[in-house]
Parts: structure tokens; C-alpha cells; sequence
């Protein structure tokens, strides 16, 4: 039996990680909470963490853990409030994960599976020019920055230490239980509501929930997952529209977007102050999982229409 520690468990990702770790009799599963969950699921050994801090006592949660999944994280903040976000990011992301990361080496423990972003390779591509796993990294902002910083640290250590490290950097991820802007636009389509975004040609890689973890569940033993860095997709690339019209369909709504022209879209955002919602909605941003698949002989589990099924039922049952 593989003994799993899992951080972040009761966030969207790790959740479902831990999830699926649990329905699998080969794994024994002990997560990370900031507060102890007051009914833990049958099977699931849980200790108390407080947050990811520099100065944690990883010690006691580490004790006969085969392989670490780290989902835990300052995760990217659009309404910052720190003086110095890059030094905020840094506190936890960079030194808090390198802290776990030094006493699970120090500890025995096999394998550390890091769940990074895409944003350690840019915010966005040129249409038919994907990122790749191997790309010079450009983060453009300190959450971005935090994680390759992250990354190379982890991949300094696995070279000094005998724990493999695992990198996996996701586009944006959604499945039943999503929030902020993708939940939003299912509510303005599950309203009925017109849509000025009818004429968007962009092109952007996304990824499931379902897909994401079927990956994190590979990379516990896949011996070609050491030490190298993965990007993960549905491997189906969608513009905003197509998207919205896919998940309309999965709503069962009629897709009401209208034929607006992307320069006037773009200046309706700026005067609005959403040009960072606009630039998400409007540029692509895709990804080449080639290597991902060749490596690791993986495909994803869930086509892009069978996910936002699932999500939309999820969403239109709560």
C-alpha cells in the first residue's frame, strides 16, 4: 500500500485528489487541514497543520509517507492587499513549500508531486504557438513568479537528495464545484442572459478536474515522471465563444451571444476596469501536453463535453 500525504485537501483540486485516492484500496491517505474537518471521511487519517508556514514542525505528518501530493498554496489574489505581494507569495509558496519539502527528504519519503501553474510559463501564446513543458519560464506576476521560484528550488533539492520530484503545471481547471469567473459565466448563461462575446476567436487550453487527477494520480508511480516538469489539458482547444456555447448546450440554455467586435469589447473594459476579465476572455493561452502524453503514455480520461456536463449538472443542482 502507497501512503499518500495530501496538502490542500479541502481545497478544489485537492479535494477531488483526495477523493479519488480514497475510492483506491492501494492507498492510504492522510491530509493537511489548517482546521480539523469536524466528520472525516471513513478511511482518512487527518492532521492539523497551521497554514504553510516557514517555520512549520512538518515532522509528525510526515511519518511513513511514501509520497507527498503538495496542492497547497498562496493561490493567485485579484483584489491584493499586501504592501509587498511578490514578499507574501514568496513567505509561503517558495519557503513554506521548501520547508516541507527539506524534512519529507529528510524523512524518507519517495516522491513529492507539485502542483504548480501555468503561469510559470506566461500569461499568454500566440494562436498556434502552444507553451511547452520545456519553454523558458516568464512569469509576469509574483503568484507566477512564486511557483517557478518554488519549482527550482524542489528540483535543486532532488538533485542534492534521493526524493524525486514531480512538477505539474495546469491551465485553468473546472468541474463540478468551480467558482469565481467560470461559475459566473454559467450563471449568466443558465439566465438567459445576452453575452457580447459572439465573435471571440481566441484559443485556449483548458483542463477538467476529472483529467487533472487522473494525472496527479499517475505521476505517484509512473517511473518517467521523475523529476520533470508536465503541462496538463483536455487536449482540445476552445475560443471563449465556442466555449460558451458548448456550455450552454451542457446547461440546457440557448447560447445568447452577441456579435460584438473585439476592439469595442476591449475598450467597454477598460472603461469598465475589467481589462484584466477582458485580456482572460479575449487572448489565448495554449498549451502542448505532447510530452505529457508520450512520457507518461497518458490521455485524458474526459472530453471537454463530458466534463461540462458533469459540471453543469453540479451547478444546476446547488
Amino acid at each position: 500500500m502507497t501512503r499518500v500525504l495530501l496538502t490542500g485537501a479541502s481545497g478544489f483540486v485537492g479535494a477531488a485528489v483526495q477523493a479519488r485516492l480514497l475510492d483506491d484500496p492501494g492507498y492510504a491517505v492522510r491530509s493537511v487541514y489548517r482546521r480539523l474537518p469536524l466528520s472525516p471521511f471513513a478511511g482518512l487519517e487527518v492532521c492539523q497543520v497551521q497554514g504553510l508556514e516557514p517555520h512549520n514542525d512538518w515532522q509528525p505528518a510526515l511519518e511513513g509517507v511514501d509520497v507527498i501530493i503538495h496542492c497547497a498554496a498562496r493561490v493567485h489574489v485579484m483584489d491584493e492587499r499586501e504592501a509587498d505581494p511578490l514578499e507574501a507569495f514568496r513567505h509561503v509558496n517558495v519557503r513554506g513549500t521548501l520547508r516541507l519539502a527539506e524534512q519529507a527528504a529528510e524523512s524518507g519519503v519517495r516522491r513529492f508531486i507539485y502542483l504548480s501553474s501555468i503561469k510559470v510559463n506566461g500569461e499568454g501564446t500566440v494562436p498556434g504557438h502552444p507553451f511547452s513543458a520545456d519553454d523558458l519560464p516568464a512569469p509576469a506576476d509574483p503568484y507566477g513568479i512564486s511557483k517557478l521560484e518554488a519549482e527550482q528550488a524542489l528540483l535543486k533539492l532532488a538533485a542534492e537528495m534521493q526524493m524525486e520530484v514531480v512538477i505539474i503545471r495546469p491551465v485553468l481547471v473546472y468541474g463540478p464545484g468551480v467558482k469565481a469567473n467560470f461559475r459566473s459565466m454559467m450563471a449568466w448563461l443558465n439566465r438567459g442572459a445576452p453575452l457580447p462575446l459572439g465573435t471571440i476567436t481566441n484559443k485556449r487550453s483548458l483542463v477538467a478536474l476529472d483529467n487533472l487527477v487522473d494525472l496527479i494520480v499517475t505521476c505517484i508511480h509512473h517511473p518517467c515522471a521523475a523529476n520533470q516538469v508536465f503541462l496538463v489539458s483536455d487536449d482540445e482547444d476552445l475560443s471563449t465563444s465556442e466555449l460558451l456555447r458548448r456550455m450552454a448546450r451542457a446547461l440546457g440554455q440557448p447560447a445568447r451571444l452577441l456579435p460584438l467586435p473585439m476592439w469595442l469589447l476591449s475598450v467597454f473594459a477598460q472603461i469598465l476596469g475589467k481589462k484584466a476579465v477582458s485580456q482572460r476572455l479575449c487572448e489565448s493561452l495554449q498549451v502542448d501536453i505532447k510530452k505529457t502524453k508520450t512520457l507518461l503514455e497518458w490521455t485524458p480520461v474526459i472530453s471537454v463535453d463530458g466534463a461540462l456536463e458533469k459540471t453543469a449538472k453540479d451547478f444546476l443542482e446547488h
